[in-house]
């Protein structure tokens, strides 16, 4: 197959970026999120964006920082950043994105970069753009400045329970803690309390002016099949609607059936499928 050679993109470029983000809302979210913060320039951005597609027509992207996220990737345009990133050697911790992307390219780059600590290839992605139906818990809130030492460790829980890994790890969980700390500041993180302790959290880890992106939700283990997490979901994407974005997205493993029940009451409906790979 002919492919046109990859490029790297810079922040004159950042319009035509805008714009094919645009065209993929959902599971180009992260990517736009970043972009609209730190431009395309690589030393603010803390990353690079590779392109395929001619000077006139910009057809694909890839993320290429923590995570490695093809945004609109065609065939070609899978094989054309495969050949460009096995040359280099891994630094990402995740490929993440539409799931025929995702897999082209881990199944092009496994031999370079791998083995992968786990893939998961089927992660149905989800929006909604209604309130819904389900009445929202009124006990689940935003969380407080003061409150970070009682999320912190809800936290560190729904980390570990998702990645398989701790994020205490690397380093103690101070990069970890300041994201939390962050998204608490900014009001994009929610909870609900008894008794001191977090029985329920979610945060709107992404949020672009299309949509806000929920992720994080965990139940404290003893509250599970008690029936609080439809409310309490309900409770965070009402707030989200009404408050932060238009829509609400987030993305699921295909095999946790019951968190793909609660969001279906809540009214979110598939847009597609993501996939994962994880070093």
């Amino acid at each position: 197959m002919l492919t046109m050679p990859v490029r790297q993109l810079g922040e004159s470029e950042r319009r035509a970026v805008e714009r094919l983000l645009d065209l993929d809302p959902y599971a180009g979210a992260q990517v736009a999120e970043r972009v609209a913060a730190r431009g395309l320039a690589w030393w603010r951005a803390e990353a690079r964006i590779l392109e395929y597609g001619s000077r006139r027509h910009l057809e694909s992207i890839c993320w290429l920082g923590g995570n490695l996220t093809p945004v609109l990737a065609s065939e070609s345009a899978v094989t054309a950043f495969a050949d460009q990133l096995s040359a280099e050697e891994r630094l990402c911790s995740s490929i993440v994105g539409r799931a025929d992307a995702v897999l082209g390219l881990w199944d092009r780059l496994s031999a370079h970069w791998g083995p992968a600590r786990d893939v998961r290839p089927n992660q149905p992605l989800l929006a909604t753009d209604a309130l819904p139906a389900v009445a929202p818990d009124p006990h689940v809130r935003r969380v407080r400045g003061s409150e970070v030492d009682l999320l912190f460790p809800a936290a560190v829980a729904m980390y570990t329970e998702e990645v398989g890994v701790s994020p205490l790890a690397e380093d103690g969980g101070r990069g970890y803690r300041r994201r939390v700390t962050e998204l608490v500041r900014a009001g994009r993180a929610y909870a609900r309390f008894v008794d001191g302790r977090v029985v329920f959290k979610a945060e709107l880890a992404v949020v672009t002016r299309r949509t806000a992106q929920v992720q994080g939700v965990w139940v404290a283990p003893e509250w599970r099949g008690r029936g609080i997490a439809a409310a309490a979901m309900a409770a965070v994407v009402r707030d989200a609607l009404e408050r932060v974005a238009p829509t609400v997205s987030l993305y699921v493993n295909d095999f946790n059936l019951p968190a793909r029940r609660v969001y279906e009451r809540c009214g979110f409906r598939p847009v597609g499928t993501l996939a994962t790979v994880l070093f």
